[in-house]
């Protein structure tokens, strides 16, 4: 959902690096490449990313750049890739690519006018996961013996599932259905500057004296990935509501409103599509030689692009013994 009307529910912390040494985080692997690919090409001229073939990787140096943070602070990083959507999504990928789309013809257009600052801007929105930029971006992470788990479907459900069943610490994300898919603690702040803050779902239902089947009642009159929201009711409004009413039912009877498969929506966050995960090798062994011939040499990016990169991370590794974990 990453509707972020609902961080004013979400009990977070804001907590040192320090605090989550030696964590095993289950990243949503979409929202943390998705990020650092709109970066990457917001700041990088876009024939450094684009090989003579014309496909563009900028995801290559995403990658590099995003990956040492974990590493720097001794965070094991496990990337949760989506598998299939789900027919419920179709109404919001709609959206998305109505925006894409309007968002390519600005692009144009601030081209034409030679405005370069608004073009490499808009260049950002337009940005999606190529089946290019999935291939590589897997072909990269195992070139570094980064773990890798495919979901079935929604890669935040299947996160969270690993992280309720303790087979990782934490989940990884910056959006806000984390709590809706029942991840107990969501390590947030991973893609951004400064310390990192956890937001837990214990306290979350806690502090409004709800159940996380209300949680999500609350999710859904707000409006998720899945559903559109009521109208004029906002995540404050919505717990009052959910108090009164009980669920999401009886608010809807009360509100004379309606989610169309409101049923369907409420069981996919309840006991969505996942694999059972129980284990992770999380012996990082990187090939160094590897992954920078296949980031240099096979898809075209320069050498000075991801160098930097490529050093933090194998200093990192080395320092901490990442390799012996």
């Amino acid at each position: 959902m990453g509707n972020a009307a609902l961080r004013s529910l979400a009990a977070l912390e804001e907590v040192s690096f320090e605090a989550v040494k030696g964590s095993v985080v289950a990243v949503d692997a979409h929202n943390w490449l998705y990020r650092y690919l709109t970066t990457t090409v917001k700041f990088t001229s876009e024939t450094v990313y684009t090989t003579d073939a014309g496909e563009e990787v900028a995801n290559l140096i995403g990658v590099v750049q995003g990956l040492p943070k974990f590493f720097e602070h001794t965070l094991t990083p496990v990337f949760v890739f989506d598998g299939g959507v789900t027919d419920l999504k179709d109404a919001e990928i709609s959206q998305r690519e109505a925006k894409r789309q309007t968002a390519i013809e600005q692009h144009e257009a601030a081209k034409e006018r030679g405005d370069r600052v608004e073009a490499a801007r808009l260049e950002a929105r337009t940005q999606r996961l190529t089946d290019t930029i999935q291939k590589t971006t897997r072909g990269l992470l195992r070139r570094l013996d980064v773990p890798i788990v495919e979901a079935p479907a929604e890669g935040e459900a299947q996160a969270s599932a690993m992280a309720t069943n303790g087979t990782v610490d934490f989940v990884g994300s910056e959006d806000y259905d984390t709590l809706l898919f029942g991840a107990p603690r969501t390590l947030r702040q991973l893609t951004s500057k400064g310390d990192p803050e956890i937001m837990n779902l214990k306290q979350t239902l806690s502090q409004h004296d709800i159940t996380r089947e209300q949680l999500i009642d609350v999710g859904m009159l707000c409006g998720t990935d899945f559903n559109d929201g009521i109208d004029g009711i906002g995540p404050k409004t919505a717990v009052k509501l959910v108090h009164e009413h009980g669920d999401l039912f009886g608010v809807l009877e009360a509100q004379e409103a309606y989610i169309p498969q409101a049923d369907r929506i409420r069981s996919l966050f309840l006991d969505p599509p996942v694999t059972n995960v129980r284990q992770i090798d999380t012996t990082i062994n990187p090939d160094f030689t590897a992954a920078k011939q296949y980031v240099t040499n096979e898809w075209e990016i320069p050498e000075t692009e991801v160098s930097r990169g490529f050093d933090r991370i194998e200093s990192s590794v080395v320092q901490t013994g990442l390799d012996d974990w």
